[in-house]
């Protein structure tokens, strides 16, 4: 069992595809990290607490903090969904910890990458959060979840290039490798891709993001639209929160940094690597 005269804390950063969770000493000394499923209190309340749940329980047992300890472990839990204090008691509640804030994944994900420097932040995964720091303020655009945002996303994206490859069917527009490829995953019946999507979860539609990447870099017609129209929207994004040239841009996120060749110069100018994860 791990002995300390320093408080433990626990981080959960969970989002569409999957939440991690670290547990470290006071003096910020990581002990252990856990990977574990998908936590979008949005999409599916019961599923993201009980996935949060474990990997809480998960990194405890790893570091060898008991159940009798967590009295007094201070947890913080930054989930995708959380759009309300509402939500966040909610949540807060259907967790058993005694010390625990819930807050949404927006702000802890642009203070892990940017610490206490300034700058922009552009993460672009399941979901798209797109934030500014200045002066220690946080500014956010996007991020409001599937059914009405997260545009430039890979779950967007999934869901668009079905889109298309329904239009493609129909003769509405024309089809490329890309969409040819996507309707044969579903045996060729446009019904069997429809009756997918009425069960899909944002996760679901992201897995078709590299697929769509791909397509864009090998100069696909229809992939190379959906991931100019996301670098677009993203551009537009950025420009709300004032961005300027030579203005430091971190990139994160597994779709993020496939953007970069897509977005105009003056906006990649100072990209920089994040400082560190959500979780930290």
């Amino acid at each position: 069992m791990t002995e300390s005269n320093e408080p433990f804390l626990i981080g959960v950063d969970g989002g569409g595809t999957g939440c991690r969770a670290a547990l470290a000493r006071g003096d910020e000394q990581i002990l252990a990290q856990v990977e574990g499923g998908r936590a979008n209190v949005a999409t599916d309340f019961d599923l993201a607490v009980n996935n949060v749940a474990d990997v809480i329980e998960n990194v405890a047992r790893i570091a060898g903090v008991s159940q009798g300890d967590f009295g007094t472990v201070s947890i913080h839990v930054g989930l995708a969904g959380v759009i309300s204090e509402e939500v966040s008691r909610k949540v807060a509640e259907a967790l058993p910890y005694p010390m625990i804030t819930v807050t949404d994944d927006r702000a802890v994900a642009v203070k892990g990458a940017l610490g206490e420097d300034d700058g922009y932040f552009m993460s672009v995964g399941t979901g798209t959060i797109v934030a500014s720091k200045r002066a220690g303020e946080l500014h956010n655009v996007s991020g409001w979840g599937f059914a009405v945002s997260d545009q430039a996303s890979g779950a967007w994206l999934g869901r668009r290039l079905l889109e298309t490859t329904l239009l493609c069917y129909d003769q509405i527009q024309q089809h490329t490798e890309l969409t040819l490829m996507t309707l044969a995953r579903f045996e060729g019946d446009p019904n069997e891709l429809v009756a997918f999507s009425l069960g899909a979860k944002p996760g679901d539609f992201g897995a078709f993001a590299p697929d769509i990447m791909n397509a864009a870099k090998a100069g696909d017609r229809n992939g190379l639209a959906l991931v100019n129209e996301g670098a677009e929207y993203l551009q537009s994004a950025l420009c709300a929160l004032s961005f300027d040239e030579g203005d430091r841009l971190c990139v994160s996120g597994g779709v993020g940094k496939h953007y970069l060749p897509y977005l105009n110069a003056g906006l990649t100018g100072n990209v920089i690597e994040p400082e560190g994860s959500p979780i930290e």
